[in-house]
C-alpha cells in the first residue's frame, strides 16, 4: 500500500513539474501576472485596444488642491481622449508616497499584475524602482517623469524646460511688486537643481524688469505639504513680500496670499479657481503633450528610450493668460515679447556670466548653460535671492 501512495505522490510531482514547464514555455506564470497577455515589445506596434497604462500618483487627483498629481491626471485624460482609449485602459495608483520605496514598488507590481504594458511614474523618487523593475519586466515600458536614468530598451525619462515660463512669471512679479520683496515657497533647497533652477529663472525674470527687487525663498523640504506651504507663505508675507510664487504641489501658498491681500503666481495647473483675487498667472505643465506622444509611439512601434525634453514651443510648459484686472500695465506685452524670443531660440534664460548670492560667478560670456548643467548642477542661488 505504501508503494502505491509513493507512486501517486511522485506522479503528482511529475505532473506539476511538467505543467510548470509547459506554462513557462508559453510565457505564463503562477503569480497572476496578466501582463504576459498584453506584452509590449520594443520596435513592434501594439494594437491600441491592447494598450494598458498604469500611472503612479503621489497624491489623489480630485481637484487642483492635489496640485502636481492633478496636472498629471489632466494630461493622462487628454491623451486618453486623443487616442480614443477606454477608461479601463488606465489604472491609477493614488497617494503613493515617493519617499516610501516599498509602497512605490508594491503599486508598480500591482499594475503589472493587472496587465499593464506601460507604467508612468510621475515623481523623482520613483526613479530607482522604475530602473529595478524595468530589468525584471522587459515586456513593460517604464516612463519616469523628472528623472535622469534610462536604459536602451524599456526605460525612459521625460521632463520639460519649466524654467522658461518661470522666467516669464518673474517678469510679471517684478512689475507687480510694490514693496520690492517677492516670496517664493520652495519644496527643496539648493541640493535640488530642479527647484533651484526654476527659482533662479524666476529671479532672473524679476531682475530683468526690476533690478532693485529681491526674491525671498522659504523651503518646506517636502513636495506635498499643505500646512507647511501655508506656513512658509505666511513667513514670507510677514517679511513684507507682496507677491508669492511657488514650487510646491498645492495651492496653499496662493490661498494664503489671497487671505493676506497680496498677489501670487501659481504652479502646476491654473490656480485661479482657488485664489481668484490673488493669482496673477500660473506656471503650468501640459503633460498631455508628452503622454499622447508616448502612447502613440507604443501603438505605432516607433518608441525609443531617448529622453524627452519639451519646452514652450511644443507646449508641454507654459504660462496661463495674465489676469487683466490684477496684472500691472504692460506686463502682458513684456511677457509676449520675451516668449517670442525664447521660442525663436534667441534667448533661453541661463546665458552669459551670472553672479550667485555668495559672490561667485557661473557661466561663460556668450554661452548658455547646457540642460545637463541646469538639471543637475544649479546648486546655487542667483544674486537677488535671499533665503529666509
Amino acid at each position: 500500500m505504501l508503494w502505491k501512495l509513493t507512486l501517486k505522490a511522485n506522479l503528482k510531482v511529475i505532473f506539476a513539474a511538467t505543467l510548470i514547464a509547459l506554462l513557462t514555455a508559453a510565457g505564463l506564470t503562477f503569480m497572476g501576472d496578466k501582463s504576459r497577455a498584453t506584452e509590449w515589445r520594443p520596435g513592434t506596434p501594439l494594437a491600441k485596444e491592447r494598450l494598458k497604462i498604469g500611472v503612479i500618483h503621489v497624491s489623489d487627483v480630485k481637484n487642483t488642491l492635489s496640485g502636481y498629481a492633478y496636472a498629471h491626471d489632466i494630461g493622462i485624460n487628454a491623451a486618453r481622449t486623443e487616442l480614443g482609449l477606454k477608461y479601463d485602459q488606465i489604472i491609477r495608483k493614488f497617494n503613493v508616497s515617493d519617499t516610501n520605496f516599498a509602497a512605490t514598488e508594491h503599486a508598480m507590481r500591482e499594475c503589472v499584475m493587472a496587465g499593464v504594458n506601460v507604467i508612468i511614474a510621475t515623481s523623482w523618487n520613483h526613479m530607482g524602482i522604475c530602473e529595478k523593475l524595468a530589468k525584471e519586466y522587459p515586456g513593460v515600458l517604464f516612463a519616469h517623469g523628472s528623472g535622469i536614468r534610462r536604459n536602451e530598451t524599456n526605460f525612459t525619462n521625460y521632463f520639460g524646460r519649466i524654467y522658461q515660463p518661470r522666467y516669464l512669471s518673474g517678469i510679471v512679479a517684478g512689475m507687480k511688486t510694490v514693496t520690492g520683496k517677492i516670496g517664493y515657497v520652495a519644496a527643496m533647497g539648493k541640493d535640488n537643481s530642479e527647484v533651484t533652477s526654476g527659482l533662479n529663472a524666476f529671479a532672473l525674470g524679476v531682475e530683468s524688469v526690476n533690478p532693485n527687487a529681491r526674491v525671498y525663498v522659504k523651503v518646506t523640504h517636502r513636495w506635498y505639504d499643505p500646512p507647511g506651504e501655508k506656513a512658509a507663505a505666511q513667513a514670507l508675507i510677514e517679511k513684507g513680500c507682496d507677491v508669492i510664487a511657488q514650487h510646491t504641489n498645492t495651492p496653499a501658498p496662493q490661498i494664503e496670499a489671497q487671505s493676506a491681500g497680496v498677489w501670487g503666481v501659481g504652479y502646476n495647473s491654473d490656480m485661479k479657481n482657488e485664489a481668484p483675487n490673488a493669482v496673477l498667472t500660473s506656471v503650468v505643465w501640459n503633460w498631455g503633450v508628452y503622454y499622447a506622444r508616448l502612447m502613440n509611439s507604443v501603438v505605432d512601434g516607433s518608441f525609443n528610450t531617448a529622453p524627452y525634453l519639451g519646452d514652450l514651443d511644443d507646449g508641454i510648459v507654459g504660462l496661463t493668460p495674465l489676469d487683466e484686472s490684477l496684472s500691472p500695465p504692460g506686463a502682458a506685452e513684456a511677457v509676449a515679447a520675451m516668449e517670442k524670443r525664447i521660442r525663436r531660440g534667441e534667448f533661453d534664460v541661463f546665458e552669459g556670466v551670472m553672479e550667485t548670492d555668495d559672490g561667485r560667478f557661473v557661466g561663460r560670456e556668450g554661452a548658455r548653460l547646457s540642460y545637463e548643467e541646469i538639471s543637475s548642477a544649479v546648486n546655487w542661488y542667483y544674486r537677488n535671492v535671499i533665503e529666509l
